[in-house]
């Protein structure tokens, strides 16, 4: 098989929750860079992969992108990123993704995490926005902390939307740091400050996170929280 053959028969073969797959995309994809490209089907399969409830279809599909962006897993190319960010308002949503890749990836995650907390706090939306996919993608520790301040202090409602999506269910985090989210989004439900549509995206990030089935009652998932002994 061709590269572009390799990357979508692997890719397909992960989706459909196969550790091998996945585990031979992460040795073959940086022979790919170069010689393989986006294609209908091919993001068909990133977008399938993206979204699949295993972490490892979704590592694949990292891997498998930042092979047909061409991006080498190094420090150079964070650099470049962050450059091209930083002088390029429009590669923003691009880069900013792509920065959050390339620190899941192991690369440079302290200086990717710095950056994308920082565009976090930009006056633009869009940025924030993307920031917010960024800090999804990167999936370390330090991810959860600026999740949960977006999701309670932005003033956007699509960015503290996808924050909570974030902490629920998309991106790179794994179940014990979406769990180590749950003690503060207990306390947003008590907090009077928030408008009713950030308690709704509350409710439904706990919902996704602990499979309790609780319904938007603020006094049920405190006797939960209690009784689980967190």
């Amino acid at each position: 098989m061709q590269p572009q053959q390799q990357a979508e028969f692997l890719l397909k073969a992960a989706v459909n929750r196969s550790a091998d797959a996945a585990q031979e995309i992460g040795n073959r994809a940086p022979s790919w860079r170069g010689h393989i490209q986006a294609t209908a089907q091919l993001d068909e399969l990133l977008n399938a992969a993206l979204i699949s409830p295993d972490l490892n279809a979704r590592a694949a599909a990292l891997e498998t992108k930042l092979a047909a962006d061409n991006i080498a897993k190094n420090p150079r190319s964070v650099h470049a990123v962050i450059a091209r960010i930083d002088r390029e308002p429009s590669a923003r949503p691009w880069g900013l993704w792509m920065l959050g890749a390339l620190g899941n990836r192991g690369v440079e995650s302290s200086r990717a995490l710095s950056t994308l907390v920082n565009y976090a706090h930009d006056s633009d939306e869009r940025t924030r926005y993307w920031a917010v996919e960024g800090l999804s993608v990167l999936g370390i520790d330090g991810s959860v902390q600026p999740l949960l301040a977006l999701l309670r202090d932005d003033p956007s409602p699509s960015v503290r939307d996808r924050a909570a999506c974030a902490l629920a269910q998309s991106g790179m985090l794994t179940m014990t740091q979406r769990s180590a989210a749950v003690p503060a989004l207990i306390d947003y439900i008590g907090d009077g400050s928030l408008d009713a549509g950030t308690h709704d995206l509350v409710y439904n990030a706990l919902r996704h996170i602990t499979g309790e089935a609780l319904g938007n009652n603020s006094a049920a998932w405190r006797s939960w929280f209690d009784a689980s002994g967190h």
